[in-house]
Parts: structure tokens; C-alpha cells; sequence
């Protein structure tokens, strides 16, 4: 079966504790991997290439491994998620963050070897890096944070630099039977040396081995790569403390023992039949003599996560492509998006669109339902229950509160911002509707002003035409309503005054009104909306009249 799917064991498990459980039996049906988690704890782990803005799409997984992570805690286990910058990664293309002369200058360098293009980063790589995890507070991210580079030059890779290099025929060996026999990397030493002259990685190639001194013949030069010019230096050196790094696949199954790894996955495009997931499965079991981590197991690689996709396309930092991870906090809060994450199974693909449709108003509808099954506010079900309940738990950043918290629609809230000026006037209108208690604490009154001011952005920048609106302070010009429909507004407008309704039985006047007229409910409908709005169509009509406050809809109703 699938991993990451749904197992039929007796009770349906949200992804996150299937894995987990999964997980724990591979453990502990190995004394081996045993050893490691009583050691190091249950190590799942990620990382990533700072090329260049990372998009949102790299932020699936951390959210995912943390997720697994949090599961594994739950389930009693000590687990840790690490994240690792890629920095001895190579500048091998022009980046758009360089200058074209930066970009002739640094081609074939590590990221961490090239300058931040924003004073008071390490370098190129940290920089972009750190754009991504000075955001993790914000979405409940727990991770520890690395450099790939750094644990490099504190010689954590020494063992396995070592284990490559003598084993290099294997290695060889491997490649040829997954790629050719003219494959490049069938062909040389499996290890890219740092020039000690002009620094570069990618213009060096290791010709000879000397497996008792432990030390690596390179030459730098010209034809390694097209995309960048080596210096003519050569000689002997130590692999070892940061004077080089492995090939990409076998960087990675070189990292699993190195890290004492247990959990990590990936984009599905790394796990596909004669990938990078597949070639460092070969490594790890034919070379380091690891079991690879899960979803793999073996040779077989299992599954890798779907793509997030925002508005159709997929997330690409070579490409420039997609919506950046710093970004994503523009479109819409962290906790929304780490909700999304955490809701969508990882073998399903997520297509989000911000602009011009409904997907952020179901994202609010959908965090707010599962607040409600939480606090036991809504019943869908003992096992849609559960499902909801998990989701809240996982998704949520920081102390669950101990009681039901407020909760205000985005549609509502949108409706809100465009008809008071202050937020004092808002938080006025929610206590006056019942929505938000006269004396809430701090905490509640804060969640709803970060809604306030996400419902004012969205109305802005993404909201389509229909949510648009703008309160008239008089009867618009040329207004032109039927009979039937005036005495409708002036039948609403004394009843207004008779009584205080609430939503249900004002939504039930409008009906009661237009059928004692023989008015159809949708004439009647557009009327009001042509009179508050200038508009035909409008937010939900009686919470709008309530919130707007009767005395203006009464004096507006009777003017025309």
C-alpha cells in the first residue's frame, strides 16, 4: 500500500501518526535503527539549495517533517527535525540576484563562498536561507538549523568521504548501471575538491586516490564544466574538513549515517524511477551500508510529496517560477498556509489560487469549522471529528487556548473594514452582534485584529468584484425601483423599528415581506442592494444590516 495513505488497521489515523506509527514499527523491528533513536532520538530530516529565493513549495516539506515530528513527540518518542542549508551547492547557472560581472566571477563557487547580497548575512547562501527560517515562528516550524557547509569543515562527513573514496569502484559501479557507462560520474572519484587557489568546486576533478595517506591528486582546469573556467592549479590535498564535497546523490545518502537519519522525503520529482532518490537508496545500501530513511526502504524508494502549486504552477526556484516562501505571508497569514499544509495529505497535489477566487475564503471557512469541531462548537462525526481535531492540533502555532476563541468570518470581517473607518468602530459592531464578548482578554481581541487587517488586504488586492462594495450615505442618483419594491424597503424599514431582530428572523421578514407583496425574493434582494451598495449583488443581506446598524438602513430604506 501507499505510504502516506490512509491504513486500514482498525480506526482511520490522520496522515501525520500513520507515518509516525510506521515509523516507530521500522524502529523497532531493527536493533540497529534502535541504537540510533536511543542515541540520537528519531532524526527526520530536510534540505535545501539557497540558490536564490526559495519558494513556497520547499516550505511543503519542512511543514510536513515537522509535522512527523511533532507526531513521533505525541507518540512518546524523542524526535528532531533538522534542516540543513545546502551552501557548498555551486553557483552552475546566472542568478538573478547577481550582477553579471558577480555572476562571470563567482560560476562554479560554493553559495557560501559568495558574497550576501544584503549586509549583515554570512554569505549568498545564508542570506537566502535565512529569509525562509526567520519566518518559522510565524508558521510553528521547530527546527534545528544547519549548514551543510559547516558540517563539512567540522569534519561530521570525514567518515563517509572516506567510505566513498574507498569504495569508489561501487560507486562507479552504480551509475553506470542506472545512468550508461559514458556517464561522466561513472568515470571519476566520487568527490568535487575546493580549490585552494581560486576557490571553486565545480571546475576541480579528482584523478587519484592514495588510500594510505588519505589524500586526493586534483586538477583545476578549463573543460570540467562548460559553464565555468578552472585556475590550472593541481596537487594533493586532504578531502577532509571542508576541502571539497560529494556529488549531490551521494552528498545525500551520505548524509543518512552521517546524521543518523530515520525520516525524510521529498518532492515526488526527486522519487522518480532512476532519480536522485534512487541512486542514493543504491549508495546507502550498496556503499554506507545504511538503510535508507522512510518513505524509502531499500532499493525501493517509496513515494515523494505532490507539488504545491500556486494559481497552476509549479514552484521552481532554478526557474524563478512560483510565489517565494518569505512571500507567501503576503497572501495570506502563516497559520493559514501551515493549516493548508497540514490538512492536505502529502500525496495529494495543492493547487492554491489568491486572486479572483474563492480558495482563501473556503481556507478561512475550513480553519474556522475545524476550531468549532475542536472546542466541540460543531459535530461532523466521530470519525470527521477526529480528522478535524488532529488537524487543529498539528496546524495550530503556539498554546492551544483553553477556551473557544471567537471567531469572525473573512467574508464578514471584509464587510466590516469596508463599512467603518477605525477598528475601534469594528470591534464596537462585533460586540454589539454578539460575535465578540464586551470584556474579551487580550489574546482573543488580538486574532481578531489580525483578522481585521488580512480582511482588509484581501478585499484590496484579491477579493473579486462581487465582495467589493461601498456603504451610500444617501439614495444613489437615478435610482429607479419598482412599486412592489419600495413598499418592500418601507415595510422593512418599520419593522426595523418595531423590534431588535437577530440574522434568522430578519432573513425570515425579507422572505415574509416579498411574498405578502407577491414580490419575488431576488427583486427584493437587488432593491436593498441597489439602495445600501449601489450594487445588485452584496454581502449576506440581514448579518449586513445588523452590523451596519438599523437607524442608517431605516433612514436609507424610507428615502426612496
Amino acid at each position: 500500500m501507499e505510504k502516506y495513505a490512509v491504513k486500514n488497521k482498525g480506526e482511520d489515523k490522520f496522515w501525520a501518526d500513520q507515518v509516525a506509527d510506521d515509523v516507530i514499527e521500522r524502529v523497532e523491528s531493527s536493533e540497529f535503527l534502535k541504537s540510533l533513536a536511543k542515541k540520537h532520538g528519531y532524526i527526520a530530516y530536510d534540505e535545501k539549495t539557497p540558490s536564490g529565493t526559495i519558494h513556497i513549495g520547499s516550505g511543503r516539506g519542512w511543514i510536513i517533517h515537522d509535522a512527523i515530528a511533532k507526531a513521533l513527540r505525541d507518540k512518546g518518542v524523542k524526535a528532531r527535525f533538522i534542516l540543513s542549508s545546502d551552501d557548498t551547492d555551486t553557483l552552475d547557472k546566472p542568478s538573478k540576484e547577481l550582477s553579471k560581472e558577480d555572476n562571470e566571477k563567482y560560476r562554479g563557487m560554493s553559495f557560501r563562498d559568495i558574497p550576501s547580497p544584503v549586509k549583515g548575512y554570512k554569505h549568498f547562501g545564508d542570506y537566502y536561507f535565512r529569509q525562509c527560517t526567520e519566518l518559522f515562528p510565524e508558521f510553528g516550524i521547530e527546527a534545528e538549523l544547519e549548514s551543510t557547509g559547516d558540517e563539512y569543515c567540522k569534519g561530521s562527513f570525514n567518515k563517509t568521504i572516506k567510505i566513498a573514496l574507498d569504495n569508489a569502484d561501487k560507486i562507479q559501479k552504480i551509475y553506470a548501471e542506472l545512468y550508461g557507462e559514458d556517464v561522466a560520474s561513472a568515470n571519476k572519484l566520487p568527490f568535487n575538491v575546493k580549490c585552494p587557489e581560486c576557490r571553486k568546486i565545480a571546475t576541480t576533478i579528482a584523478l587519484e586516490w592514495d588510500k594510505e595517506k588519505e589524500k586526493l591528486y586534483f586538477e583545476c582546469k578549463e573543460g570540467v564544466v562548460e559553464w565555468a573556467k578552472g585556475c590550472g592549479h593541481n596537487g594533493w590535498i586532504s578531502p577532509y574538513d571542508g576541502n571539497g564535497k560529494f556529488p549531490w546523490k551521494v552528498e545525500w545518502a551520505a548524509k543518512w549515517p552521517t546524521k543518523s537519519v530515520i525520516v525524510e522525503t521529498a518532492g515526488k520529482d526527486h522519487f522518480t524511477k532512476g532519480g536522485s532518490r534512487t541512486a542514493a537508496c543504491r549508495f546507502a545500501v550498496d556503499v554506507f551500508s545504511y538503510p535508507p530513511p522512510y518513505p524509502s526502504d531499500g532499493y525501493e524508494t517509496g513515494p515523494g510529496y505532490e507539488f504545491f502549486n500556486v494559481g497552476g504552477k509549479k514552484m521552481s526556484t532554478s526557474k524563478g517560477q512560483g510565489l517565494g516562501f518569505a512571500d507567501s505571508v503576503n497572501y495570506a497569514p502563516a497559520k493559514m498556509l501551515r493549516f493548508m499544509l497540514i490538512r492536505t495529505r502529502p500525496n495529494a497535489a495543492i493547487d492554491f489560487e489568491p486572486y479572483g477566487s474563492n480558495d482563501l475564503i473556503l481556507l478561512y471557512e475550513r480553519y474556522d469549522q475545524a476550531e468549532r469541531v475542536y472546542f466541540n462548537k460543531e459535530d461532523l462525526g466521530e470519525k470527521e471529528n477526529r480528522r478535524q481535531k488532529r488537524i487543529y492540533q498539528l496546524s495550530h502555532i503556539g498554546k492551544i487556548p483553553d477556551r473557544f476563541p471567537p471567531q469572525v468570518s473573512l467574508l464578514h470581517a471584509s464587510m466590516l473594514v469596508q463599512m467603518f473607518e477605525s477598528e475601534h468602530q469594528m470591534i464596537e459592531s462585533l460586540q454589539k452582534t454578539g460575535q465578540l464578548p464586551a470584556h474579551a482578554p487580550e489574546e482573543e481581541l488580538e486574532c481578531i485584529k489580525e483578522r481585521l487587517n488580512f480582511a482588509r488586504k484581501w478585499v484590496k488586492e484579491f477579493a473579486d468584484e462581487q465582495y467589493r462594495f461601498k456603504l451610500q450615505h444617501k439614495a444613489p442618483e437615478g435610482l429607479r425601483l419598482e412599486h412592489k419594491q419600495k413598499k418592500a424597503l418601507h415595510e422593512i424599514a418599520r419593522l426595523l423599528k418595531e423590534k431588535e431582530y437577530d440574522e434568522k428572523l430578519l432573513f425570515n421578514e425579507f422572505y415574509n415581506v416579498s411574498k405578502g407583496l407577491q414580490l419575488k425574493p431576488e427583486e427584493f434582494f437587488t432593491s436593498a442592494y441597489k439602495v445600501l451598495l449601489n450594487k445588485e449583488r452584496g454581502p449576506k443581506l440581514a448579518p449586513f444590516i445588523i452590523a451596519v446598524g438599523k437607524e442608517k438602513v431605516i433612514r436609507l430604506f424610507e428615502s426612496v
